[in-house]
């Protein structure tokens, strides 16, 4: 027989547009949705980060963990490689997988509006190794 009072506030979890805007405020464009670490899931982290007209990362990697991208609204440019060498253009329903220990970079072109990403990653760790590299001026379109 099915235990349905078990369920009520065990194994689903809601967070609210809301929250996840009001957290991104208060947080340089960063919020978590959810971070299992110690909860019973074990390591994947899920959150929100939103680019400013014109923004961009630090060029960085995570380390050993693995990171996916949801472009949710806006455009952004991808680079990565050992000196920011390779480059795509992604828009709204774009995924982008990062292997681990890639050097990476996400960049708002737009002049005006945010780029807004749903971010997927293998770790509650929250790793951002920061890279301090030289880029190339003109990176070589890939996709």
């Amino acid at each position: 027989m099915m235990q349905t009072g078990r369920w009520r506030s065990d194994g689903v979890r809601v967070v609210r547009a809301g929250a996840q805007a009001d957290a991104r405020r208060e947080s340089a464009g960063r919020a978590t949705a959810f971070d299992f670490t110690g909860t019973g899931g074990h390591k994947t982290w899920i959150g929100t980060v939103s680019l400013q007209a014109g923004q961009m990362t630090g060029p960085h990697h995570h380390g050993r963990h693995e990171v996916a991208l949801y472009v949710v609204k806006g455009r952004s440019e991808i680079r990565w490689g050992e000196r920011l060498e390779f480059s795509a253009d992604v828009g709204a329903g774009d995924f982008v997988y990062f292997a681990p220990f890639v050097p990476h970079q996400e960049f708002n072109p737009d002049a005006v509006a945010p780029v807004d990403f749903l971010v997927v990653r293998s770790d509650g760790e929250k790793i951002a190794v920061g890279l301090a590299l030289s880029p190339v001026a003109a990176p070589e379109k890939v996709f």
